[in-house]
């Protein structure tokens, strides 16, 4: 590896530590003091709140890396071009695609962590920092009872079901009702339990009643101490996406998922939806990087701009991406876009947008 390569790769790698140790350290404060008052009412042991939140470095590192990396390019190319060392290497005969060679490698390696940490790292992290911060900081029991961000799903080509709350573990399910419809989508029956429980791989439901309604309008009940049901959905279900927390959800387990349930509904287009995305999102360093790089040489081809202006251009194209990103996301949530498109859309624009600008840039 050439001298020069590691001299770059070297700088660039230290000023991205530098804004990413910094980022890192203002959401790590503001996200400490917004909950710390809610911890101190249950009398949590420091330790475990500590434990709370290195646990959520990851996710948090994930959200963060790439204006980090967006923002070192900037101040890298800034001082470089400050110390006239672009001039120089350019001056050399070194062409601008050598130059960025070193950061667009670096942002690659980031990209791959990135990758991993949302397939694998995040959902682990997820689900033990929120078992610690029910069971442990807010000493909660196993079974008790969370409420569902999402009561309602299909469980059948004519029934729908609503689930009032669920166990942290998943295996209870408290105030469960089962709609059925005809081909019409007029209702023809509901099933009401106390609870549903889950064991040896089955649910069945406890303390209910199933009332059928008939076409001439007559109503007749029948009560039920237990009865065994048919159900594709597993505790993880109830404690992951349907708690509104998809990212608790490894890539495996939402393929898994898929695989049970392949009709296509709105919460199947969320899941994809949110799938995609998380593939998607790490590559955007790569991105970033292009656009930093023609940000910082637009003008002149080799001069950069002040630090302040690179931190202002930093801010200002990431809350472009986001805002973006959320769009495309919310759209592909609601079906008006498919969810591999929602998913790299905002990635897409903003290359074509860094490619653009690179194409601007005197060589």
């Amino acid at each position: 590896m050439p001298i020069l390569f590691r001299y770059l790769l070297r700088e660039y790698g230290k000023i991205f530590t530098m804004c990413f140790s910094g980022l890192m350290t203002i959401y790590l404060v503001i996200d400490f003091f917004e909950k710390v008052r809610r911890f101190l009412r249950y009398d949590a042991n420091w330790l475990d709140v500590l434990t709370y939140f290195l646990l959520k470095t990851p996710a948090i590192s994930f959200q963060i890396a790439p204006l980090a990396i967006l923002m070192a390019t900037l101040l890298t190319f800034g001082l470089l071009s400050r110390g006239h060392e672009i001039t120089a290497m350019r001056s050399c005969g070194i062409s601008l695609p050598w130059i960025t060679a070193p950061f667009i490698i670096f942002a690659a390696g980031i990209s791959l962590v990135l990758l991993l940490f949302s397939s694998t790292v995040i959902p682990l992290a997820a689900n033990k920092s929120e078992e610690i911060r029910t069971m442990r900081i807010e000493k909660k029991s196993p079974a008790a009872a969370l409420k569902l961000q999402q009561p309602w799903t299909r469980v059948g080509a004519d029934s729908l079901m609503h689930v009032t709350s669920v166990s942290v573990d998943g295996e209870r399910l408290g105030g469960v009702r089962f709609f059925q419809f005809d081909r019409h989508f007029r209702l023809i029956g509901i099933t009401e339990a106390l609870e549903a429980r889950y064991s040896d791989s089955s649910w069945a439901l406890y303390q209910g009643q199933h009332r059928l309604f008939s076409p001439d309008g007559a109503v007749s009940a029948t009560s039920f101490d237990r009865q065994a049901i048919v159900l594709s959905l597993i505790p993880d279900d109830f404690t992951t996406w349907l708690a509104g927390d998809s990212e608790s959800m490894t890539f495996h387990d939402i393929r898994a998922y898929t695989r049970r349930r392949p009709q296509q509904d709105s919460q199947s287009a969320r899941l994809k939806t949110d799938y995609y995305s998380r593939i998607a999102f790490p590559f955007v360093t790569v991105i970033m990087v292009l656009v930093g790089i023609a940000l910082s040489l637009r003008r002149s081809g080799a001069r950069g701009g002040s630090m302040a202006m690179g931190i202002g251009q930093a801010l200002a194209v990431g809350f472009c991406y986001w805002t973006t990103h959320t769009i495309a996301i919310a759209l592909g949530r609601g079906g008006v876009l498919t969810p591999l498109i929602a998913g790299w859309m905002a990635n897409m624009l903003f290359l074509s947008f860094g490619l653009y600008l690179m194409l601007k840039v005197r060589y």
